[in-house]
């Protein structure tokens, strides 16, 4: 061994003493030897943060270390013996067996039996770095090794760099790249306080592909591959067939929760239906659960999205609904369902039918088909568009001219400013896929009607764009309709508690509005009028008693908005209008009041009561046993107020912007508890089924096309995944997101070491 008075010129050098010239040095492993020309008094270490001199005691130990490994590598072990190692303390001694051979002791892995130096002067740092690294071996309890000191300078994170000189100027190529675990066995690993868990990794991986619509193809993508082996070469990575086998899973138990959740609903369920496409055109039903939970609170759950065929008939598309409602166990607990205003009628009479035999649904169904307010909206607004259709294209071609060059632009503001048009509205291009966008576009281009015209006159190319006075008139006309149906949109898809109270005022004003329109003199704007009246009465005529009866349980108004907008609507028969609404209301209060907890508690009470007065009797002459019948019996003739008498007695609540009436009925239940069970099944009653982002979308809804090629099967269970993991982050969204992550593995059976 070479000597430590030996002073060579360089580390070179003293490597040469050792290896003879000739000597055959291919070890299977990178010894990480620290070769520089220059000489030892000015050796570094290799950090890239801080270079610091070695110490002549140290630059010894580094030579010894990495030539005596080598050394123990090539060496035969063939006559060796093993030696006990109870009297060893290190921990390290768990993965290695000690051997003696001659005076030579050696440390040999137990896991890739890489052989070390076991030495006693040797210490035992290079066994645990070695045990860090080993790729045979897996990281459980790595954190273990790491010295108290070394886990408090990287706050419990270990990181462990080898080869970092020739990593900073490695250059990683995307040409042939192969994965075996040979080659990355010296790449730089991180290794936290817990260990690399495989399963909960995988189980993280498919939500993530679940959450955010990536393809399940990524996982076989090269860029991913290369991103997580250098990130975690532990993971064994998976297959397109493994994520979407874990997406299954996933969905399986998100499903058994949402089952368990609906199952213990203190409420009933209403259940929107919808109609999406795929790019390759197939068409899918989508089935979503609405509900206020115990804590009244308003949620959504997808059921399903079932592939349908639209050539089948309706008996097929009832059936398929039902054979849902009845998976999940919520045809018992169905309220209504929401359907678009194009739905077949016989779809929803066969639906109703099979409910009403069973007695399932209140009201004789009557509050059962319910159809979607903004649809309804969308579809006037488009009646409205189509008669412009004309109008709007040459607005269009008009803002093209004027923002064709600077000069024209400059000569439009010019204009602008000499008829003294101040709006400071922009005059855009509208999105033809997005219909509200088009009223903006006609609203701003009324604001420069005046401008446009001296355009005429100024510029003669603008001519074939002009609009005639006539046209400009049914513009302004039209576009006063869309701005009364985007407010309305607005209210209904922006308002922060979207119950079904809300709805009745607005569609109420749409109504009156109507009405006036179809007087307009102008027979084209009245022809429009009666169109889109149609189309509204049909909707009136399905949900008018639904939004009736919830603006009664909203405590700010009760039965005086209906006395306030029936007169309006119906003039001298309103009165007999709202008896009607008023009937179904005490209708709908004694079936909740037959089906209620406290009711049914009272009725026992009572026979208790009336059991016990008898049986008494047989056992002693009561004398005031006469009485307490008689106390019984005027009780139940006479009765106290029902909750519905003392709510409608009580005076209005004071209206504000941010009433919450789920939480004012939440509070009051004590007082009104058979009609707070009334109000929370009202209440729940989605009158729109559109997504906030597909409010003013002409088209319908589409699905991403990563997974429009998916089987049906493996859709459903990413989309309806998608919408449970969502929902329940969103319920969590005040708690850290990694709580939620951590109880979702703890459900998917993952432990935590």
């Amino acid at each position: 061994m070479m000597s430590a008075t030996i002073k060579p010129r360089s580390l070179y050098t003293a490597v040469s003493l050792y290896f003879p010239r000739g000597a055959n040095i291919h070890p299977p492993n990178p010894i990480p030897l620290y070769i520089t020309t220059q000489p030892f008094s000015i050796l570094t270490r290799p950090n890239t943060r801080k270079q610091k001199p070695i110490k002549k005691r140290e630059k010894q130990q580094f030579l010894h270390t990495d030539i005596a490994n080598y050394q123990f590598h090539v060496m035969d072990m063939s006559d060796a013996v093993l030696v006990n190692s109870s009297r060893l303390k290190s921990m390290v001694w768990n993965d290695f067996d000690r051997v003696k051979k001659g005076d030579t002791f050696v440390a040999i892995c137990r896991h890739c039996k890489k052989k070390l130096s076991g030495s006693s002067t040797s210490g035992t740092s290079h066994l645990r770095n070695h045990l860090i690294r080993c790729q045979r071996r897996s990281n459980h309890g790595v954190a273990q090794y790491f010295s108290a000191k070394e886990k408090k300078k990287e706050g419990s994170l270990a990181l462990l760099t080898i080869d970092q000189e020739q990593k900073k100027d490695e250059v990683l190529s995307l040409v042939n790249v192969r994965y075996e675990q040979e080659q990355i066995k010296n790449e730089p690993v991180c290794i936290g306080s817990s260990s690399m868990d495989q399963r909960r990794s995988q189980f993280d991986l498919a939500r993530m592909i679940i959450l955010h619509n990536y393809p399940l193809a990524m996982v076989e993508h090269v860029g991913f591959k290369i991103f997580v082996r250098n990130l975690q070469p532990l993971f064994e990575l998976v297959t397109y067939d493994k994520v979407e086998a874990d997406c299954l899973e996933i969905y399986s138990k998100e499903k058994q929760k949402v089952y368990e959740i609906l199952d213990k609903l203190p409420g009933k369920i209403s259940v929107t239906a919808d109609v999406w496409t795929a790019s390759n055109d197939a068409a899918y039903l989508s089935l979503k659960a609405h509900y206020v939970d115990e804590d009244w609170q308003l949620k959504r759950r997808t059921l399903n999205l079932i592939a349908i065929d639209p050539s089948h008939t309706d008996d097929v598309h009832s059936e398929v609904i039902m054979t849902c409602l009845m998976d999940w166990d919520i045809d018992r607990k169905l309220f209504s369902m929401i359907f678009d205003c194009v739905t077949s009628e016989n779809i929803i009479d066969r639906i109703r039918d099979r409910l009403s035999q069973n007695r399932f649904l209140y009201c004789n169904g009557q509050l059962f088909d319910v159809r979607c307010a903004v649809d309804l909206v969308n579809h006037m607004g488009q009646d409205a568009l189509e008669a412009l259709c004309e109008v709007t294209q040459k607005i269009r071609e008009s803002i093209r001219y004027v923002k064709s060059s600077e000069a024209t632009h400059a000569m439009f503001n010019e204009l602008a400013h000499e008829v003294q048009v101040e709006s400071k509205k922009c005059l855009c291009i509208d999105n033809p896929l997005k219909w509200n966008s088009t009223y903006f576009m006609l609203e701003a281009a009324l604001e420069y009607r005046k401008v446009f015209s001296c355009l005429r006159d100024r510029d003669p190319i603008s001519m074939k764009f002009h609009l005639s006075d006539l046209e400009w008139d049914r513009m302004s006309v039209i576009t006063s309709f869309l701005k009364l149906f985007v407010e309305v949109t607005n209210v209904f898809t922006r308002s922060k508690y979207p119950t079904a109270n809300i709805f009745f005022p607005e569609i109420c004003d749409i109504h009156l509005q109507l009405i006036e329109w179809c007087k307009n003199p102008d027979e084209y704007i009245s022809s429009l009028a009666v169109k889109m009246r149609k189309k509204f009465e049909d909707f009136w005529d399905k949900c008018s008693l639904l939004l009736a009866v919830a603006a009664m349980l909203d405590p700010r108004f009760k039965m005086k908005l209906l006395e306030y907008y029936y007169p309006q609507l119906y003039g001298d028969s309103a009165s007999e209008l709202i008896d009607d609404v008023f009937e179904c209301i005490k209708s709908l209060y004694n079936e909740h009041s037959v089906v209620s907890p406290l009711a049914s508690s009272l009725d026992q009470g009572l026979d208790w009561q009336v059991s016990a007065i008898t049986g008494s009797g047989k056992d002693s002459k009561d004398r005031l046993m006469g009485f307490d019948k008689f106390l019984h019996e005027t009780s139940q003739s006479e009765g106290s107020n029902s909750d519905l008498d003392k709510y409608l007695e009580e005076p209005l609540f004071p209206r504000n912007v941010d009433f919450n009436i789920l939480n004012w009925w939440k509070v009051h239940t004590p007082r009104y508890p058979i009609l707070s069970m009334m109000a929370r099944n009202i209440l729940g009653i989605p009158i729109t089924k559109v997504a906030a982002e597909s409010t003013f979308d002409i088209g319908g809804r589409v699905l991403d096309h990563n997974w429009s090629s998916l089987p049906a099967t493996t859709i459903q269970a990413l989309m309806c995944s998608q919408d449970w993991i969502q929902s329940e982050l969103e319920s969590c969204c005040k708690s850290d997101a990694s709580e939620f992550y951590t109880s979702q593995c703890r459900s998917d059976g993952v432990t935590f070491v």
